[in-house]
């Protein structure tokens, strides 16, 4: 175990080292390309209720995302992260205006205030048919190297349990972040997809 975390560690410095080195321009290009790909993306157009995070600098920014979500009518659910736990809802995020007055965190994101309960919670309200999911690394066989919170593990494993059953889970990198292997333990759930900029 105690190995396994310090794997992890590792990588985690490597691939923040790697993204790092990207300027500005180059993650706002190749966020571009994977936001296209997304749009051409099966799952995504047939897709009606959408979870999306609001990127943070070091992240695929999905600014184009919402901007797309919200145009196509469909609706769209954002993280709630709840500090001092793993624990994560998903609430209803109404236009792109509605996002701008939301407050800060301390990870410089904005989300949901802590007693704003006037929002729908995705799993109350029907589930999900699509989560974008954020991370530090990915690999080819759906792995994925989170920040170590375990936020994504634990709402995947709350929705195994919804009627409608797990949404399909796309994963959105840059080229930097693409590792060899992950290594993973059994509370790492694992990412149908993961989208980046390939030769494709």
């Amino acid at each position: 175990m105690a190995a396994l975390r310090a794997a992890k560690q590792a990588l985690r410095r490597e691939v923040k080292r790697r993204v790092a080195a990207l300027s500005e321009a180059e993650k706002r290009r190749q966020s571009l390309v994977v936001s296209q790909k997304l749009f051409r993306h099966p799952k995504y157009v047939s897709s009606q209720r959408i979870a999306v995070f609001l990127s943070m600098n070091d992240e695929v920014c999905t600014q184009e995302i919402l901007r797309d979500v919200f145009k196509r009518g469909k609706t769209c659910f954002i993280p709630k992260y709840e500090t001092n736990s793993n624990h994560m809802d998903m609430l209803k995020l109404n236009s792109l205006q509605d996002m701008d007055t939301l407050p800060l965190t301390s990870w410089n994101i904005r989300q949901p205030a802590e007693d704003d309960n006037s929002r729908d919670e995705a799993l109350a309200t029907g589930g999900l048919d699509l989560i974008l999911m954020p991370g530090l690394g990915f690999d080819r066989f759906g792995k994925r190297l989170g920040r170590g919170k375990g936020f994504y593990d634990t709402f995947l494993e709350r929705c195994d349990r919804h009627p409608k059953g797990k949404p399909y889970t796309i994963a959105l990198a840059f080229k930097e972040q693409m590792c060899q292997e992950i290594p993973v333990d059994d509370n790492d759930v694992l990412i149908d997809e993961v989208l980046y900029e390939d030769d494709k």
